[in-house]
């Protein structure tokens, strides 16, 4: 195990937050190195506090929505472990509801909902085809908000 495992990240965390929650969640972002890099880097510089994911999956995948309170630990690409992050909002709402607000929040490109629709809707689709599924702007969309607690970098 490296330094920057998601478990020696939480160790440390754990160390100066005894009383979190003993359960965490570790992923990363997307479905390409670049991507969870590009990702993570938004998330330890503040500019990244939402996500979004397809409804779908959590039912296809039989797995919890996230919810409020929640921790997850962001990796990069290369699966080493960034920051912890808390859950702070969840909503469902059909895609063509996601706000302005929620896309300004996740951070990405110009943080505009025009570009929020363009590369989640490419995203989605390409999901959803290998399930065998159909984009449709109605899909419902799980709105994600958190915060960050504690960054890799921390001592």
């Amino acid at each position: 195990m490296n330094n920057n495992s998601a478990q020696q990240l939480w160790e440390r965390y754990l160390t100066l937050n005894p009383n979190a929650p003993n359960h965490y969640d570790a992923w990363r972002f997307g479905y390409t190195k670049e991507l969870a890099d590009e990702l993570s880097e938004l998330v330890l510089s503040g500019t990244k506090t939402a996500t979004s994911s397809n409804y779908s999956l959590y039912e296809i995948e039989n797995e919890p929505l996230p919810f409020v309170g929640q921790y997850n630990i962001i990796l990069d690409g290369e699966d080493i472990a960034k920051s912890i992050v808390v859950t702070t909002f969840v909503e469902v709402v059909p895609y063509d509801e996601v706000s302005a607000e929620h896309a300004f929040l996740e951070g990405e490109g110009d943080r505009s909902l025009a570009y929020w629709r363009d590369v989640h809707e490419a995203f989605f689709t390409e999901e959803l085809q290998q399930m065998n599924h159909s984009f449709n702007s109605k899909m419902p969309v799980v709105c994600q908000r958190f915060q960050i607690v504690y960054r890799s970098d921390q001592p």
